[in-house]
């Protein structure tokens, strides 16, 4: 499941390990984080938006500020040698879509209602930064047909050649003001400063498909293949089937604190919920239960196998955002989709789509340090061992995102 750039890149040095870009007026609210990270050896760049445009560190190039962005990371990667990149900022305010950083949507769709997406989220694309092309290593654009609809994939015969494999460990934090970002910065260096942490892990999961043949609870199942794969780990099922699946509980758990979380079920960008066996209830949780989560420094890292809950494109903050940045508690990154994910019925769920993409991520925490190698190997094995050969496998990989910090230190 190992990916590595190819040797005959041209790397000029070995200068700094992480990148992190942000508008130029949050610089000053990440120094701390970037002190931090220095003393656990990780040496770190800040670059701010105006500088990355005005070309204060590589000539400019790219049509339109996500391709100065990515073309920015390819060239730190050549000249610097860094390997993990954060993009800090997410949508500012206000019905009109405009962006403290720039993102790019994905097109992986396959126009068949009700299953039809506009486009989605995707920051696999600043990730994704080479592609072979006739032999030789390329900038990968996502945009090979030129129509300027990139990771084209859909059923009126329009491709994108894409190469999906990540390059550099690429994470997001959507902060729409500097208060978020200095409560996510406390955060992650409290994290890390507290160091080993109690090996338990929340599973919450019903049933995800209802009537299906094989007559089962997909959320559980999925659930309980990640319990047999973190064999070592305290785990709490938090199951329709057992009644235990409920807001209570699900706070008395994260109160106590976790490791993990593993939603398995739906999603929307306010809630995760799921169902009993067989029917249309719904049980779960919201937004607003956030809000009361004051598990202090016992935070968690949450994977939602489910739609939207880390969509961070609306007027509002989503799901997964809500955790990360909750002052006092919450969770300390999060994984999920920011579109319609998708998964097969029965015990099929785990062999493909979003429920392999789950297991896998958790396979890799045995061998990552750092969570951003956890997700995108997680990503890695997927384009490994899955046949790329439908839309729904491509946007899978394209559309789940890393809230948070990658090099967040998860094996202390």
């Amino acid at each position: 499941m190992d990916y590595d750039l190819p040797s005959s890149l041209p790397f000029v040095n070995d200068e700094y390990d992480l990148l992190i870009i942000c508008p130029e007026e949050w610089i000053d609210a990440l120094q701390q984080l970037k002190q931090h990270k220095e003393s656990h050896g990780i040496r770190t760049v800040i670059a701010g938006l105006n500088e990355i445009y005005s070309g204060k560190y590589f000539s400019i190039q790219g049509r339109d500020p996500a391709e100065k962005i990515k073309y920015f990371i390819k060239d730190a990667i050549e000249q610097w040698g860094i390997k993990y990149v954060m993009l800090v900022g997410g949508r500012q305010f206000g019905v009109k879509e405009k962006w403290f950083m720039p993102v790019r949507y994905a097109y992986a769709i396959d126009n068949v209602p009700p299953f039809t997406e506009n486009g989605f989220l995707s920051d696999l694309y600043f990730a994704d930064v080479y592609k072979y092309e006739d032999g030789n290593i390329a900038f990968d654009d996502w945009d090979s047909n030129g129509n300027g609809i990139f990771a084209e994939y859909n059923n009126k015969g329009k491709y994108d050649d894409v190469d999906l494999y990540p390059d550099v460990y690429v994470s997001r934090l959507p902060c729409r003001n500097k208060i978020e970002l200095k409560t996510v910065v406390k955060k992650i260096i409290n994290y890390e400063k507290i160091g080993e942490r109690e090996k338990r892990i929340i599973l919450c999961g019903g049933d995800t498909d209802l009537n299906d043949r094989d007559d089962l609870n997909e959320g559980e199942y999925s659930n309980e293949k990640v319990a047999e794969i973190m064999s070592d780990f305290e785990c709490i099922k938090l199951w329709t089937s057992n009644n235990m699946l409920s807001r209570k509980n699900f706070f008395k758990e994260i109160m106590k604190g976790a490791m993990f979380v593993d939603f398995s079920g739906h999603g929307s960008p306010n809630s995760w919920a799921t169902h009993p066996h067989n029917s249309d209830e719904w049980i779960g949780i919201t937004i607003f239960d956030i809000f009361f989560y004051f598990n202090g420094n016992k935070l968690p890292i949450i994977f939602a196998n489910a739609c939207h809950t880390a969509q961070f494109n609306l007027s509002y903050e989503c799901f997964g955002w809500d955790f990360v940045k909750k002052i006092g508690g919450g969770g300390i990154a999060f994984i999920s989709s920011t579109g319609l994910s998708y998964g097969f019925g029965g015990y099929e769920t785990v062999k493909s789509l979003s429920g392999y993409l789950e297991l896998n991520f958790f396979r890799n925490y045995y061998n990552s340090t750092f969570l951003g190698e956890m997700f995108y190997n997680a990503i890695i094995g997927y384009l490994n061992n899955i046949p790329m050969d439908d839309w729904q496998d491509f946007k899978t990989v394209e559309e789940y995102v890393l809230l948070g910090l990658s090099c967040l230190e998860i094996n202390l």
